[in-house]
């Protein structure tokens, strides 16, 4: 499959499994499932033809692990950033000392103001690496690394959980627990 069609792909995706189910007449399970035999139906019923083979393509070869297939295979769910309720049933887990978030100069003002919140998502994405902040702040213009003082905000009681791809997962984080990496 070409990239253009892979990337197209998962947009669509991405769309319909974290932000819109409805769009396509599919609902997900409370923990984000649906099966991948009813998302090809629907998805083929609105004009987007996707086979499996295209599917597993997708849910393997994407760079930021976005998808994932239950242990059967028979369902798939995106791995975290829904603006639809679920529960992804992720264990609480002790995050490393520092984590990071990657955003634009732009959002500086309010973030240092009112730190970070999950917006439209249900949770505040955070990463374990500065490459991989740089690469989502740079989605949205130039990008700047923050710094989050995580070991302080679990030993605060503040949970964090991690996805099936390594993002790392919070309520919100205090302007308190924010500096700005040196770049």
């Amino acid at each position: 499959m070409d990239e253009k069609r892979s990337v197209r792909i998962s947009k669509t995706l991405s769309r319909v499994l974290r932000h819109d189910p409805a769009s396509i007449g599919i609902t997900l399970d409370e923990a984000g499932w649906v099966p991948v035999q009813t998302l090809l139906t629907a998805l083929g019923r609105k004009g987007t033809r996707i086979t499996r083979d295209e599917l597993d393509h997708v849910v393997a070869v994407n760079n930021k692990k976005r998808f994932a297939y239950s242990e059967d295979g028979s369902a798939i769910r995106a791995s975290q950033g829904h603006s639809v309720a679920v529960d992804l049933g992720l264990a609480a887990a002790v995050p490393p000392a520092v984590l990071y978030h990657g955003t634009t100069g732009a959002h500086l003002d309010a973030i240092f103001r009112e730190g970070l919140r999950p917006m439209s998502r249900q949770d505040v994405h955070l990463s374990a690496d500065t490459e991989t902040a740089v690469r989502v702040g740079s989605r949205h213009g130039r990008p700047v690394v923050l710094t989050v003082d995580a070991a302080a905000l679990h030993a605060a009681g503040h949970e964090f959980r991690i996805s099936a791809n390594g993002v790392w997962l919070t309520d919100a984080v205090p302007p308190g627990h924010l500096g700005r990496l040196a770049r």
